[in-house]
């Protein structure tokens, strides 16, 4: 049954809402002050709550406050009841975080119709969310063992190989395997690496302080990062030829070394793993005022709208028609560092000619 809270400390008022919603079929509870009232709705954790602005102990703003502050509370839809009208009141309430506000005197009409508008959109956010988490977990089960599952199956493989015919192998063919179960081994520990990488960043997403945290550290060279970075990238892709570079002028960029390393990892790689081999993949930095924005453009076979659109954490597109996929993990981890560091990502993309992907971060 649907829970809701009214916390009111006019008796009369209260116990009449409470009963009505209750005739309504819902589980209603009240409270006659503000204080007690956070009390009940950390410990109930209604699914809706009702609540006076003008109240002695503790006002509705400040139990609106309250309730924002704490993550088991920090999502219950919140109604304001008052006979206050003023502008600036409301203004105040929906920055505070309120969701609606329903003038005394109202109707029984008006209160069921504020109540379930309500509801409804909760339930409304939740569906999605649900859907969301479902569509993840689905991409998780069908990408992140295959992209577990091949290198392992390399390192196996060419590992028994040496095993079993040590004795006939030439050196030629066991600096190639060996070379082979590199490779396999490398693509293993950059999927592990990145899954810990995102789930890392997911954590750090929700803590202000470590967020606060982030935003004091400045790396000086960033050009020669930059450029040391997507050098290396384009020599595991044997491809560095195809790499062009214009990073002059760049100036200390106010995110953790490791961070922009990681940053400027994974949009070089998603160029080269997604264009052909004697095709172009070009860096370039601009600065302006005090943000920085670093492009990497190649001429891979692109993506459609929807598939731009779509792009997330573990998800692949056309998997049969294309091999080397990845985890999908890449863009996203290079999207979410930049806006922890207050940063902007943006690609786009068209099929047959090539994608562009732009990450503006902050200059120290």
């Amino acid at each position: 049954m649907t829970r809701v809270l009214v916390i009111d400390d006019e008796t009369m008022i209260l116990e009449n809402v409470v009963e009505t919603l209750q005739l309504e079929g819902y589980e209603a509870f009240g409270a006659t002050n503000g204080i007690e009232g956070v009390k009940q709705a950390k410990s109930h954790l209604p699914d809706l709550i009702l609540c006076d602005v003008m109240m002695p102990k503790m006002d509705g703003f400040t139990v609106l406050v309250h309730l924002r502050d704490h993550p088991s509370t920090a999502n219950i839809p919140f109604i304001f009841l008052t006979a206050k009208t003023d502008r600036a009141d409301v203004r105040q309430g929906m920055e505070l975080g309120a969701s609606d506000y329903l003038t005394k005197p109202f109707t029984t009409t008006e209160l069921i119709a504020a109540v379930n508008t309500q509801l409804e959109k909760q339930a409304m956010i939740a569906s999605a969310y649900e859907n969301k988490l479902a569509e993840w977990r689905n991409n998780i089960f069908h990408v992140l063992p295959h992209e577990l599952r091949t290198p392992l199956v390399a390192l196996l493989g060419y590992s028994d190989l040496l095993i079993l015919d040590a004795d006939t192998l030439d050196g030629d063919t066991v600096a190639e395997m060996a070379g082979r179960i590199k490779q396999a081994g490398l693509r293993l520990h950059r999927t592990i690496e990145n899954f810990l990488v995102h789930a890392q960043i997911e954590i750090i997403s929700n803590d202000p302080e470590r967020i606060a945290a982030l935003h004091t550290f400045t790396t000086s060279d960033a050009g020669a990062v930059i450029a040391r970075i997507a050098r290396q990238t384009a020599s595991e892709y044997e491809r560095e030829a195809d790499l062009t570079l214009d990073v002059d002028g760049t100036p200390p960029l106010a995110l953790l070394d490791d961070n922009l390393k990681k940053i400027v990892e994974e949009l070089v790689d998603n160029a080269f793993k997604f264009s052909e081999p004697g095709t172009p993949v070009g860096l370039a930095v601009t600065a302006s005022d005090s943000r920085c924005a670093i492009r990497v453009d190649d001429r891979g076979r692109g993506l459609k709208p929807e598939q731009v659109a779509n792009i997330g954490a573990y998800v692949q597109f056309e998997r049969k028609l294309y091999e080397q996929q990845g985890s999908g993990l890449g863009l996203i981890i290079a999207k979410r560092l930049a806006e922890l560091h207050n940063g902007t990502f943006q690609l786009t993309s068209e099929p047959g000619e090539g994608t562009s992907v732009e990450v503006i971060l902050p200059c120290a």
